[in-house]
C-alpha cells in the first residue's frame, strides 16, 4: 500500500537538480572543468520539463477521477443522471 501519491514532476525536478549538483561536484573534485553558465540550462530545462510532467500527470489523474466518479478520499460522487435513494425503503 502506498503511503503517498506518486508525483512524477517532483521526480524529474529532483533528477535535474541532482544532476546539476553532480556537475558541480565533478568540477570541484577536479574531474572536469565546468563553466559557471552551464548550470543554467540544466536547472531551467529540468524545471520546465518537471512542470510539463506534473501538468500531464495532473491531467491523467483528473481524467481518471472523472471516469470512475471517485474523489481522492475514496468517496463516490453522484453522476448527472443519478438520484440519491435512502436505504430505509421510504421513497
Amino acid at each position: 500500500m502506498l503511503r503517498h501519491e506518486f508525483q512524477p514532476g517532483r521526480l524529474v525536478g529532483g533528477f535535474f537538480v541532482t544532476l546539476a549538483g553532480l556537475v558541480y561536484a565533478g568540477d570541484a573534485g577536479g574531474l572536469w572543468d565546468t563553466p559557471w553558465f552551464v548550470i543554467i540550462p540544466i536547472v531551467t530545462g529540468g524545471l520546465c520539463l518537471a512542470g510539463a510532467t506534473a501538468t500531464v500527470a495532473h491531467g491523467i489523474r483528473k481524467g481518471r477521477r472523472a471516469r470512475t466518479g471517485t474523489r481522492e478520499d475514496g468517496t463516490r460522487t453522484m453522476g448527472p443522471g443519478e438520484t440519491h435513494t435512502s436505504e430505509s425503503g421510504r421513497g
